[in-house]
């Protein structure tokens, strides 16, 4: 099996994970947004924890590392909280396909934050994949009715910064595990006080599916991250889309969630922009090769 059958078979798997999250965060049923986040990140934390111990990797990171490792732990969480706050209160394929706005939130902040200028083409497909965005979240001027989406929206953001900050972060040799231990730490740590305050008891079935959510998220983090280890991002990224289609499958047959029109328009565009610029790298890459 090459690397890049195996890249996309990991990919795959992630979305999986993502998309199984996203099922139990909404199964838990009506739990406050900052409870659920937490149960979510205290599993990865443990997860992340023990995978420190096996590796028995350091925690501690060179000074000029903590600026962008606290952004990419700030905007994790806020990602995180819009995501799970969207789930609860728009179809869950919505609120996926929101969330995977992220890597064209990160073409612009790489302009900011890497100094990395976005060619043409990720100009277009970010304008497109924008408008693919309306088509979801439909202002209608109710504001009830789309302000779950703008925080969808708002989740996609902090998802797209903060893996413009992984990248950054990498870049100065911290290894993953870390990345991931510190980021669900600081997102347990601000979720803890908003859990005690307005804490609601909870039946031993939510328990469970948060607990599953915890864990079906650190699949999904661990299995990205080996996956963009046996292949680069631009060859199997568009495989992550796939995440949108097993959540809407999971809405459709236990949530009774049937995608609007004008929402599935939204998926087509935002998923064949995706598609359109993974083909024009790899265009480009073989040309190079030639």
């Amino acid at each position: 099996m090459n690397n890049k059958l195996k890249g996309i078979i990991f990919i795959l798997l992630a979305a999986v994970g993502f998309s199984l999250m996203t099922f139990f965060v909404r199964l838990s049923g009506d739990l406050p947004t900052m409870q659920k986040a937490f149960f979510r990140n205290i599993v990865a934390l443990m997860v992340a924890g023990v995978t420190l111990i096996k590796t028995k990797e350091s925690l501690v990171v060179e000074r000029g590392c903590w600026t962008p490792l606290l952004g990419r732990c700030f905007f994790g969480t806020v990602g995180i909280i819009a995501n799970f706050y969207a789930i609860d209160r728009l179809g869950i394929a919505d609120a996926n396909m929101l969330n995977k706005l992220s890597p064209f939130f990160a073409i612009i902040l790489s302009i900011f934050i890497l100094k990395e200028f976005p060619k043409r083409v990720d100009i277009l497909a970010t304008i497109i994949a924008f408008v693919g965005a309306l088509f979801i979240i439909r202002p209608t001027g109710a504001f009830t009715s789309a302000f779950p989406a703008f925080i969808g929206l708002l989740g996609g953001f902090g998802a797209g910064t903060a893996y413009v900050l992984v990248r950054k972060v990498t870049q100065k040799n911290v290894k993953t595990p870390v990345i991931v231990f510190y980021f669900s730490f600081f997102s347990s740590i601000v979720t803890l006080p908003y859990l005690i305050k307005d804490y609601t008891p909870m039946s031993v079935g939510q328990i469970i599916c948060l607990l599953m959510a915890g864990v079906s998220a650190s699949l999904g983090q661990f299995s990205i991250t080996t996956a963009y280890k046996y292949a680069p991002a631009k060859e199997i990224s568009v495989f992550d889309y796939t995440q949108v289609v097993f959540a809407a499958l999971l809405g459709i047959i236990f949530f009774k969630e049937t995608p609007t029109l004008y929402s599935i328009i939204g998926y087509v565009l935002i998923i064949g922009v995706a598609i359109f610029r993974w083909y024009i790298n790899l265009k480009e890459d073989y040309r190079l090769l030639d």
